[in-house]
């Protein structure tokens, strides 16, 4: 019944405290209120006594009752509906350039490289609630995946559908991966823009140089984190591909152009990251989560719908019931 209501006027409640005081008082006079009469003797009254008298008091009841109910209503019982809306100040456009050359089908992250990250990028997606996303694929060549957009769940179905698939050359293109995704960003008018690039190898393939991708965006105020992915030493990778058309897995050695990560990044204002397990892997995009901040307010609505107004009209049914038994049945005693 009362669930949901506030007091807006708390303070009233104190004078909660008098209703005692006024009981206690009423009992004291209550004694002399009555004229009496002494005669010698009732026995001409037996058989004529009313019980009338005993049901009295409840007038003062019916008084002390609406003052209560008058104090409560002073104390402005409310409940209070607030709605929420949310205005993001500072919108990150954010972008990341995915290799998916054939090595990234080594074993030494489980299952392999590119499942593993395809399982952390997308934790990574659903913690950018505010922010628009988009993909871009290369590996000898690049191309947008998903153009940026605010529909998470286009860019996750998306991201869960990369794969190696022979469809573009094989290779490691970084300069280019990262020429597409400047090119996805270069229009955005986002407050802040940013690439994260990840690749297990060295540049290798493609027509554009990485020094080239990195000047453009610094021209367009894109930042760009870089992720080196693999374990240090050798890895299970494909190294052929047998009669059946399955990889024939072999070890091969890691080999990450850490140099050329660490120029990008710092050229750009980003920073490059070394992730070698699953593990290392989801706490570079934790710490990336966290450095990117979207900026939001929170706007609160708040709507009061008062409650007093039945506590008074019962109140004044009280007094009004009080004044008609007293006029009516008790006005011989007043």
């Amino acid at each position: 019944m009362f669930e949901g209501i506030e007091l807006a006027n708390p303070e009233y409640l104190w004078l909660f405290i008098t209703l005692p005081l006024i009981v206690v008082w009423y009992i004291y006079k209550r004694k002399f209120q009555q004229a009496r009469l002494t005669i010698s003797s009732i026995k001409g009254f037996e058989g004529a006594q009313s019980k009338l008298s005993f049901f009295q008091p409840i007038l003062f009841v019916f008084r002390i009752g609406a003052l209560a109910l008058v104090i409560l209503a002073l104390s402005r019982p409310q409940t209070v509906d607030v709605s929420t809306r949310t205005k993001t100040n500072k919108g990150i456009d954010i972008v990341m350039a995915i290799d998916v050359s054939s090595s990234m089908l080594a074993q030494d992250l489980k299952p392999n490289r590119l499942n593993a990250l395809k399982a952390v990028a997308s934790d990574f997606i659903d913690d950018r609630k505010s922010d628009r996303i988009g993909l871009v694929v290369y590996a000898g060549e690049s191309y947008t995946k998903t153009p940026i957009t605010s529909d998470k769940r286009i860019v996750k179905n998306a991201l869960r559908s990369i794969r190696y698939d022979g469809v573009i050359d094989d290779g490691t293109a970084i300069g280019m991966g990262l020429a597409t995704a400047v090119n996805r960003l270069k229009d955005s008018r986002a407050q802040s823009k940013v690439i994260i690039l990840l690749t297990d190898g060295v540049n290798n393939s493609g027509f554009i140089e990485p020094k080239i991708a990195s000047e453009l965006a610094v021209e367009f105020q894109i930042k760009t984190y870089t992720i080196g992915l693999g374990s240090n030493g050798t890895a299970r990778a494909p190294i052929g591909i047998l009669p059946d058309g399955k990889f024939q897995y072999g070890l091969t050695k890691v080999e990450i152009d850490e140099a050329l990560l660490q120029a990008i990044a710092d050229d750009t204002g980003g920073l490059y990251f070394r992730a070698t397990d699953s593990k290392k892997l989801k706490d570079i995009y934790e710490e990336i989560n966290k450095l990117e901040k979207s900026e939001i307010e929170e706007i609160k609505y708040y709507n009061y719908e008062e409650k007093y107004r039945p506590l008074l009209l019962i109140a004044l049914g009280l007094l009004f019931f009080e004044w008609v038994l007293k006029n009516t049945i008790f006005r011989s005693f007043i």
